[in-house]
């Protein structure tokens, strides 16, 4: 099959490309590198022109009077530039359905063509949308994403990237694209929670993880406990790091000669990997109720992750044992869970052991691959 991926999050497209490609199909993933991540891209978007010294000083200048971010017209240019190399995919899956990070009307105008050119189109669950946003607001859950900004209006600012899905024209975005795709595939709990009884949702599919890129190494008990703390600034609130070093500064404390603490802020993916790995700990996030995709890679390396590990996902894999930590907003919990694991650090070893294992069986990339070739070849007759 010919599969086009449209957009990458946290290195997700790039493992799923890996592991049909493994299966022997031919795969094009598309769109722009996720920041300062800086993913591997087959067909770039990114504006690169409007990076350059000159052209970014009248784009901020612009941005700063308009509201307009000219960056957006050079996006636009390279999907039209390449856009006959888009056409009569077998299979088209969207990471979002803002999958260009544009505006939504340049969104529409991009994914129109895409409709129009390729038959079976496919949304991913796998990051805030329109859906998605309305849900956790209106829930009732214990805690989400939004948390600190329900609780404190004043921390506006941090969460403007996911209240942005809350305009009409995104709400317009949203409609207009779950009016043309086949389905729509959760890939976590947090999502696969959100699209629940959507008419057009298909079974939860696992993050694909490539184990064979990730090399597992057992932990040990000799020195200090190292704890890394990996923060996206553009995230901290977001994903709870607010809370996360408040603890880890009262864990310092308490234990001055048993634990090491490292952090660092917004790292590129080839660094950030090669940053952890003297890591014994991983703190993730504390308003997730699954892992997010850093969090299974580290988990995939042997190392004793803190991020969601809530009911329904305990009991989806029917657990028995201990596959990583659950965070939640609390930095007491967070405080009486890792001062634990400092003075009982032998029990990082089998939950390391455990990490590795729970991915291997359940997010090996070729065989979360074939669960995507599985919902791709549906029958769309019984969702439309």
């Amino acid at each position: 099959m010919r599969i086009l991926l449209v957009g990458e999050y946290s290195r997700f497209h790039n493992s799923l490309k890996e592991g049909l490609q493994q299966l022997g199909h031919d795969v094009t993933l598309i769109g722009r590198a996720d920041s300062f991540k800086n993913y591997p891209i087959d067909v770039s978007l990114e504006a690169t022109f409007f990076e350059k010294k000159f052209p970014n000083a009248f784009r901020q200048l612009l941005f700063r009077v308009c509201k307009i971010d000219i960056a957006f017209v050079e996006i636009a240019y390279r999907f039209y530039k390449h856009r006959k190399s888009f056409r009569n995919f077998d299979v088209v899956q969207l990471i979002n359905e803002f999958p260009f990070a544009t505006t939504p009307f340049v969104e529409r105008k991009l994914l129109k063509y895409l409709f129009e050119h390729n038959e079976k189109v496919f949304l991913s669950s796998c990051g805030d949308d329109f859906h998605y946003v309305n849900f956790i607001l209106n829930a009732n859950l214990p805690y989400h994403m939004l948390t600190s900004y329900v609780n404190d209006k004043s921390t506006k600012k941090w969460f403007q990237y996911s209240l942005q899905y809350l305009s009409k024209s995104h709400e317009k975005l949203h409609h207009f694209v779950i009016a043309h795709v086949k389905g729509v595939i959760p890939a976590n709990f947090d999502y696969e929670m959100a699209y629940r009884n959507h008419p057009k949702v298909l079974p939860l599919v696992p993050f694909p993880i490539n184990v064979d890129s990730l090399q597992y190494k057992p932990l040990t008990c000799e020195g200090k406990v190292c704890i890394f703390h990996g923060v996206n600034k553009v995230n901290f609130l977001k994903k709870g790091n607010d809370l996360i070093e408040k603890a880890l500064k009262i864990v310092e404390e308490k234990y001055p000669n048993r634990v090491s603490v490292k952090t660092a802020y917004s790292l590129p993916y080839d660094e950030y990997i090669k940053v952890y790995d003297e890591a014994h700990i991983i703190m993730d996030q504390l308003y997730g109720y699954d892992q997010g995709y850093n969090a299974l890679e580290a988990m995939a390396k042997g190392k004793v992750v803190f991020s969601g590990a809530e009911n329904d996902f305990l009991a989806f894999y029917k657990l028995e044992k201990t596959v990583l930590i659950n965070a939640t907003p609390s930095v007491d919990d967070l405080v009486t869970k890792l001062s634990h694991l400092i003075e009982n650090p032998e029990e990082l070893i089998d939950i390391g052991k455990n990490a590795r294992a729970f991915v291997e069986e359940f997010h090996e990339y070729e065989s979360v691959a074939e669960q995507y070739l599985e919902r791709w070849c549906f029958d769309s007759a019984q969702h439309t």
